[in-house]
């Protein structure tokens, strides 16, 4: 048996970020993983969403060209050759990460762990041990239990598409489901967008929620909200037919996409074996030190369920190997006030605490609330006209600032140093005594009164 200072099971960020730190301390270390190196991000994830979102962008800027006096004609995409051009963007980082691997001394083992007991797994005929041991499995997409529900595709599958559909149903709410609405609108899809609630992502601050409602149904997109499937039939032509509750039904889609949550990527790896605990929703219990309740085996990551998203997992692995071989016993992630932005159309930045939030924590009198509504100067001469909508949430009597919220152009770049603000606990005060540079949207940010 193949034995190790530290196994760590899964090839995504955060298992690479904890493999490639913990070999730099001089452990010897081993990576499992079944699949492409860099997990969902690399793979279905962020990386080639953004790369979408980057052509959808183009799209809409090529539209607005004749705006600002381009004679362009119109422009017709070619989508395969979009997909083959981010396939093969991709493909790189696969061999970069595998090269990383390699130059950083971790020994990669290309197959499926499953746990024999906490500290042993085999990989197909071979068993390999460690002292220390890090599930970093990630999770996958979620797909209800309808009848029919087969014949709709995950985001996992919507980069397995060689042409744009035509004609979108989406069900979500959340990141992945505006994300991809956005992308597909401004690509020339007709979508509809199913929520379940009222609401598009619910757990943002009710400014951002409102405005993103507004700019999508401005940029054509169909918003159904309060809206319970019940199947999905194919019809005659190809298409399929959504059958709801209520009367409610859409016909003539080619494509339904369901957006509807993700999974921990926790069943056949044999943690009933281990000891180790799940919640009731499959993912690894893990506590701030990334501990499960089995000594000497760690979590990170999607799998556990907390802020997912891929620095978060990359920070996380980081600190467990700094703590656990650099010789840091303090280390470990802040999960507070971590920056997120959504890559919709507009896009969106925020960080720390929603305005509902902050009342609830500070009570009613110890928030104070700043907000501004305008149109980058951009679209000044367009006829497309987004707003963008800011907030700050303020507490105590020196206003810190504990919220930061922003949708519109430019939020997804201006927010990370607004970030760093918050995290160090910058005031309105401070923000006002920032000279604003001009003319940017940002400069709003700190000339709010």
């Amino acid at each position: 048996m193949k034995r190790f200072d530290l196994l760590v099971i899964g090839g995504g960020s955060g298992g690479l970020a904890a493999a490639r730190r913990a070999a730099g301390y001089g452990a010897s270390v081993a990576l499992v993983e079944s699949g492409r190196l860099g997990g969902t991000c690399v793979n279905v994830g962020c990386v080639p969403k953004k790369v979408m979102w980057n052509a959808s962008v183009l799209a809409e800027q090529l539209r607005d060209a004749a705006d600002y006096g381009f004679g362009v004609a119109p422009a017709e995409l070619d989508f395969p050759t979009l997909v083959e051009k981010r396939n093969a963007y991709v493909a790189r980082l696969n061999e970069i990460y595998a090269r990383n691997l390699a130059e950083a001394g971790v020994e990669h083992i290309r197959g499926f762990a499953r746990f024999h007991s906490p500290h042993v797994v085999s990989v197909d005929a071979e068993s390999v041990g460690a002292d220390h041991v890090v599930i970093a499995t990630g999770g996958r997409p979620r797909v209800p239990d309808l009848p029919g529900a087969e014949h709709g595709i995950t985001s996992d599958g919507f980069f397995e598409l060689t042409r744009r559909p035509d004609r979108v149903a989406i069900v979500g709410a959340g990141y992945i489901a505006v994300e991809l609405a956005g992308m597909l609108r401004s690509l020339g899809a007709q979508v509809t967008l199913i929520l379940r609630g009222e609401h598009l992502l619910k757990a943002f601050d009710s400014l951002i929620r409102d405005a993103l409602m507004e700019e999508l149904s401005h940029a054509g997109i169909s918003i159904v909200p309060c809206a319970e499937l019940e199947r999905i039939e194919p019809a005659a032509d190809g298409s399929l037919r959504l059958i709801g509750g209520g009367g409610l039904g859409f016909e003539g889609i080619d494509c339904l996409l369901w957006a509807t949550g993700r999974a921990p990527a926790t069943t056949n790896l044999g943690l009933e074996l281990t000891g180790v605990a799940l919640d009731d929703d499959g993912h690894v219990v893990a506590d701030e030190w990334q501990n499960t309740n089995i000594e000497r085996v760690y979590a990170i990551g999607d799998v556990t369920g907390k802020v997912q998203l891929t620095p978060v997992a990359i920070a996380a692995g980081r600190q467990l190997a700094d703590r656990i071989f650099g010789g840091q016993p303090t280390a470990k992630l802040d999960y507070r006030n971590v920056p997120t932005v959504v890559f919709s159309h507009p896009p969106i930045g925020a960080v720390g605490l929603t305005e509902s939030e902050a009342r609830e924590l500070y009570g009613q009198d110890g928030v104070k609330v700043y907000t501004t509504t305008f149109r980058n100067m951009y679209h000044a001469l367009t006829e497309r006209r987004p707003k963008t909508c800011m907030k700050l949430v303020t507490a105590g009597p020196k206003e810190r600032v504990v919220g930061i919220h922003v949708i519109g152009l430019g939020a997804d770049e201006m927010l990370q140093g607004f970030a760093v603000a918050l995290k160090l606990g910058a005031t309105k005060a401070d923000l006002d005594a920032t000279v604003a540079i001009h003319p940017t949207a940002a400069e709003e940010l700190v000339t709010m009164r």
